[in-house]
């Protein structure tokens, strides 16, 4: 039976999580269509351009126009909120930097949000001289979280003055005396926020950043005392922005409802008690549906953008209207939102291990150990069964395979049983076992030992990256990001396999993949061919991923392309950043390149004058190890077959 891509895309699940950016076409490539009514841009045939032009796997490719597309779809969705409830006062979305400080993403945010008025929030001094140094349009909101210094302070009221409108919020009482010392002391008058620490919690992961003990934020009573202290000072109308956030990626819309309905009482409390509050920053938590199943899983979330939007409006339009009062602009720093969808990590299969290609040998032979024999007999009494072997023959040959095994181990440990008899019981114990999945049994209840025995079967296919660089959250958190392989979708993926890194970490592998509702252990794939390129793909990594990658083993930032349309349609290679090279990556833990290049050729002196190596050995020698320090961190996979 032919296998189609919408098979394909059903198994994957992709248009769940894929919110349209990516399907796959008729070719069986995966594609991807960063702007709206654009032809769809095959990722297969992109990489293959990109590695004809000289560059390798891994690849990250960043579409510029899906950050723009999602910068519009947010604040499209808080207008048609407003317009629904009669909601005056603008919206702007915030882009809290840290969810992805590179500087192109950045840029790219800033051109595409400029019509609709976002704004950047930072939450250290290192990052507000970041976005100082961009060309923000006058007027743009400027966020200042984070625990703040005095330098810290007084930059951001300096940078008022770039007619930009920093607004320096409060997340420990002791800042405000800061504020207020720095602002005599340069003669310029401040905008304040302050952060409540909300009694309620979030959902999923990241809940502890509500509730009494979350880390950030004034309580009740400090933010009564703050009110007081700027009001001694005769500053009060500086306090313009009221500040809360319950989490990253909130799973229960529950959760969102709650917040909002205890920042809206906090909102008219400080109106009450003479606060201006222009301004009311729901802070981030806007969930991205990693695994399309639109739950409240950590990787989901059950509830769309536009309820999110109206949630958030619908509470502080009804608190306005009964309180009576003029209704402040509404601030979302909605970042993983905003930049999740954007990039695409493009890896390459550099090769298989599996349990199962063994087939030849399934048959004992004169003179092999009778545990070979029995197994043998097991293993043929599977293969005589019918298709629809019922589910007890199953299992009852699967114990006996079990036992068997067991019974050979402890022969070898006794020197009952050689090396050579071992190696043909193992061989015929995983040949029979992929026989017992093989075949269907009639009953609907799957054995869950056959569960973890497909598990324990899966090939593991080693590809070109590291987890702890590109997916650090993979890692950390068992964070799921769709995986899909990036062409082949006119073949049925008959393989199940599980994926490891080239680090030499066994942490280094992905075990958790998307699946329809419930997380899957294996991934389907194709049979991988030597000296054929086979290339997967990440998707959602644009939040987070690289600026937490570290470099373990000293596997660098990988190859990073912008992909955007051209005037003709064609895709185009808007900006190419080199990943780190490996001498790159050894000045950051102090090994610098003319210091190891002086010692490797005294090394190499030293070599020659003890006659262990030739003239011609050391020149070899003295060329990989400078082109080594030269080249790209990760693997040369070997040259395709033409």
């Amino acid at each position: 039976m032919t296998w189609t891509p919408r098979e394909s895309e059903d198994l994957y699940n992709l248009p769940a999580w894929g919110q349209g950016y990516f399907g796959i076409n008729a070719a069986g490539n995966v594609t991807a269509t960063p702007s709206p009514g654009a032809e769809p841009i095959d990722l297969h045939a992109l990489t293959e351009d990109i590695l004809r032009r000289g560059m390798r796997a891994p690849l990250l490719l960043r579409f510029d126009g899906i950050l723009r597309q999602a910068v519009a779809r947010i604040s499209n969705a808080f207008d048609a909120a407003r317009a629904e409830f009669d909601y005056q006062a603008p919206y702007h979305c915030i882009f809290p930097i840290k969810v992805n400080q590179q500087r192109h993403v950045v840029e790219q945010l800033v051109a595409g949000g400029e019509a609709h008025g976002l704004g950047l929030e930072v939450g250290s001094k290192p990052e507000l001289l970041a976005v100082m140094g961009l060309n923000l349009r006058a007027g743009t909101p400027l966020i200042c979280n984070g625990y703040k210094d005095a330098e810290y302070i007084e930059t951001a009221l300096l940078a008022s003055r770039l007619g930009i409108r920093p607004v320096i919020v409060v997340e420990k009482f002791t800042e405000l005396a800061t504020i207020l010392r720095a602002s005599e002391e340069l003669g310029i008058e401040p905008e304040i926020g302050v952060r409540m620490k909300p009694r309620i919690q979030g959902s999923g992961r990241w809940k502890e950043s509500g509730g009494d003990r979350s880390k950030f934020g004034l309580t009740t009573r400090q933010i009564v005392e703050a009110v007081k202290v700027l009001e001694a000072a005769g500053k009060l109308d500086r306090l313009v922005l009221l500040h809360f956030h319950i989490g990253s990626q909130i799973t229960n819309v529950r959760s969102v409802k709650e917040a909002m309905r205890e920042a809206t009482r906090t909102f008219i409390g400080l109106r009450e008690l003479g606060a201006t509050i222009e301004f009311v920053d729901v802070g981030g938590g806007l969930a991205v549906d990693y695994d399309g199943s639109n739950t409240t899983s950590d990787s989901s979330m059950n509830y769309s953008l536009q309820e999110y939007a109206n949630d958030v409006v619908w509470h502080l339009k009804e608190a306005c209207d009964e309180e009576g009062l003029a209704q402040p602009t509404i601030l979302s720093e909605s970042g993983r939102a905003l930049t999740a969808h954007h990039a695409v990590l493009i890896t390459e299969v550099l090769g298989v291990s599996n349990y199962t290609a063994v087939e030849d040998a399934v048959v004992a032979e004169e003179g092999e150990h009778d545990m070979v024999f029995k197994m043998s007999e097991v293993h043929a009494r599977m293969r005589q069964s019918a298709k629809n072997a019922r589910e007890a023959q199953r299992r009852e040959a699967y114990h006996d395979a079990l036992q068997l095994r067991d019974e050979a181990m402890l022969l070898f440990n006794m020197g009952q049983l050689d090396l050579e008899g071992r190696a043909r019981v193992e061989e015929l114990f995983w040949a029979t076992c992929n026989q017992i999945l093989e075949l269907e049994g009639d009953e609907e209840d799957y054995a869950e030992e056959f569960t973890a025995l497909d598990n324990a079967m899966a090939d593991t296919y080693f590809l070109n990256f590291s987890l702890f660089q590109s997916l650090p959250d993979s890692w950390a958190i068992h964070q799921l990001f769709p995986c899909v392989p990036l062409h082949r979708h006119t073949e049925e993926p008959t393989r199940r396999a599980t994926l490891v890194d080239v680090t030499c970490d066994s942490d280094g592998k992905i075990e958790h993949f998307v699946g329809d509702g419930e997380p899957k252990s294996v991934l389907e794939v194709h049979p991988f061919t030597e000296g054929e390129r086979y290339f997967v793909a990440f998707f959602l990594v644009g939040a987070y991923q690289e600026i937490l990658g570290d470099m373990h083993n000293l596997f660098g930032d990988t190859n990073v392309i912008h992909v955007d349309h051209a005037a003709n349609g064609r895709p185009t290679l808007s900006h190419v950043i080199r990943g780190d090279r490996v001498q790159e990556l050894l000045s950051y833990v102090e090994y610098h390149e003319q210091d190891l290049i002086t010692n490797m050729r005294k090394n190499i002196e030293e070599a020659l004058d003890a006659g262990r190596m030739t003239l011609e050995q050391s020149a070899l020698l003295q060329e990989h190890f400078e082109r080594g320090l030269a080249g790209y961190s990760y693997l040369s996979p070997s040259e395709p077959r033409p």
